[in-house]
């Protein structure tokens, strides 16, 4: 959008403070339903956390820098809006490098049902692991199908959700014990309870046992998304779609106002005042409904509500540009196959547990546990044709159990530590150093960048880098959630950002559930 645009003027229906992937479908939903829309957006540009860079100088790589995979996304928005945006899913699940008796092997998931069959034998010696793996994940893939449904819907309470699972197993495992019950009931060998696990922790600081459940609520909008569980690929990079919601949001007649920071909200419940600041001046501006897509931290210092508990993001997101892929150590696996999906590096159910133990106890763990994926393999546009003709390939990487309070001391310190330490567990598993496959940039220097936690916080505002604003909540209605899981203490102040109920992720469920109660409002 040019920069100069503003607000066209003095009221508008709704305000919306924040232009991410939520605001900005908040934004379309109101203004195709015929509402004046301002969007006020401190950044240069639009899209938040879910953008496409290019952050290696002269080299035409646009990488989807924070977020990076897409399975919340309702097709309901995409269908609704009109976006042109697609995804693309990945015939490999994931591998998982290991050796045993002294000889590289490890755990292929996908290519089809036999092929997994037979790569759970070779790993475990038998057929139980793969058995449990069917029984676990046909659980879950039931359960997809009747929850996914309810996010954009008003809240369910607990008792309707646990009549719509309709399967008492699946909600004892999920929603009533910690998750680790269920693995250790379930699977024998390390490394698949590993595997497993890793979908309770994204972002997660928790252990597998954790009594609050955390993990439980992580690993649960893990296995729903899209009512199937399938992590895809966006087409043309995480930038793709919200460059598309900015476009249905402005063709529908919304202003994106970006460079024009909210820093209060004055409200009676049935008015509000937003005062916003830009690099020139400062003004105001008013709103029948003001949606907030910042954190709930934010929307108490724009309110002058008290500040909701500390949250902490727990991991680390580092980008990397290869001239090829490196070759791996277990040659029974195509490196093109391997990292198409995830990659898991040092994520035995051991592994994690010791990581865990050693950040709780305010160590960057020794053997830092992380997956990786190549976006590049599945969807090749994100790079220039040279790039492309020459064999170039991205690698996208998340560490796990990197908690904020380890960075605090001295983040760029702990960053290079953290960063080393985790690539020296993935070559432990390939037959040559990765640092021998990266690209350079323009100034000779490596195609590689990291983020710690404060990082985030620093670029984002993300409170303490958690990368869903806070811990992630039930979905369902609690005493205080409200009928969308989106209200706040003021009637006309939504949160339409992840800190809402159902939030976390790049979804746009907050954004829709906030236009939707605003909607049915009818004011």
């Amino acid at each position: 959008m040019p920069a100069h645009e503003g607000p066209g003027h003095r009221t508008y229906d709704a305000v919306i403070v924040g232009g991410g992937h939520n605001g900005l479908v908040a934004a379309a939903y109101l203004a195709r339903a015929g509402r004046s829309v301002l969007v006020l957006e401190r950044l240069a540009g639009t899209g938040g956390a879910a953008v496409s860079t290019r952050p290696f100088a002269g080299v035409d790589a646009r990488l989807s820098r924070y977020s990076y995979l897409v399975s919340l996304l309702p097709k309901k928005i995409v269908r609704d809006l009109g976006l042109d945006f697609r995804v693309r899913g990945r015939t490999i699940s994931s591998y998982t490098p290991a050796e045993r008796d002294g000889r590289p092997t490890g755990l292929l998931v996908g290519g089809g049902e036999r092929r997994t069959r037979d790569a759970f034998a070779r790993l475990t010696g038998g057929d139980r692991e793969y058995a449990a793996w069917q029984r676990l994940y046909g659980m879950t893939g039931r359960l997809a199908q009747r929850v996914f449904p309810t996010l954009t819907e008003p809240l369910p309470t607990r008792d309707e959700l646990r009549r719509r699972v309709d399967d008492e197993d699946a909600w004892r495992m999920l929603f009533e014990e910690p998750i680790g019950v269920a693995i250790e009931e379930n699977f024998t060998d390390d490394l698949v309870r590993g595997v497993v696990l890793t979908d309770a922790l994204i972002g997660t600081f928790a252990d597998a046992h954790d009594p609050t459940l955390a993990q439980n609520r992580c690993f649960l909008y893990h296995v729903i998304g899209g009512g199937t569980g399938a992590w895809d690929v966006p087409v043309g990079g995480m930038g793709a779609l919200t460059d598309a919601l900015a476009t249905a949001a402005r063709g529908a007649g919304a202003v994106l106002a970006t460079g024009h920071e909210a820093v209060r909200i004055d409200t009676d419940g049935r008015a509000a005042e937003i005062t916003y600041r830009t690099a020139e001046a400062e003004g105001t501006v008013a709103a029948r409904h003001v949606l907030v897509g910042a954190s709930p931290q934010q929307l108490a210092a724009l309110t002058g509500g008290e500040p909701p508990a500390p949250a902490e993001g727990a991991q680390l997101k580092v980008n990397m540009l290869l001239k090829r892929l490196p070759r791996l150590r277990d040659t029974s696996v195509d490196p093109r196959e391997a990292f198409a999906g995830t990659f898991h590096i040092a994520e035995g159910y051991d592994q994690l547990a010791a990581a865990h133990a050693q950040a709780a106890s305010g160590s960057l763990p020794a053997a830092p546990p992380s997956e990786i994926y190549c976006h590049s393999l599945t969807d090749p546009s994100i790079l220039g044709r040279d790039l492309v003709e020459d064999g170039y390939q991205t690698l996208t990487l998340f560490g796990l159990h990197t908690p904020a309070r380890l960075f605090e001391r001295d983040n760029d310190a702990a960053r290079e530590e953290l960063l080393k330490a985790t690539l020296a567990q993935l070559d432990h598993h390939l037959a040559e150093p990765l640092a021998d496959c990266l690209a350079t940039d323009a100034d000779g220097r490596p195609c590689i960048e990291a983020k710690t936690p404060l990082d985030l916080e620093r670029d984002l505002r993300l409170p303490g880098g958690n990368i869903f604003h806070r811990e992630l909540t039930w979905p369902y209605a609690q005493d205080d959630t409200g009928r969308w899981g989106v209200e706040t203490r003021h009637a006309n102040v939504l949160l339409c950002g992840a800190g809402a109920v159902r939030g976390g992720g790049v979804s746009g469920v907050p954004g829709h559930n906030a236009a939707m109660a605003v909607l049915e409002a009818g004011e």
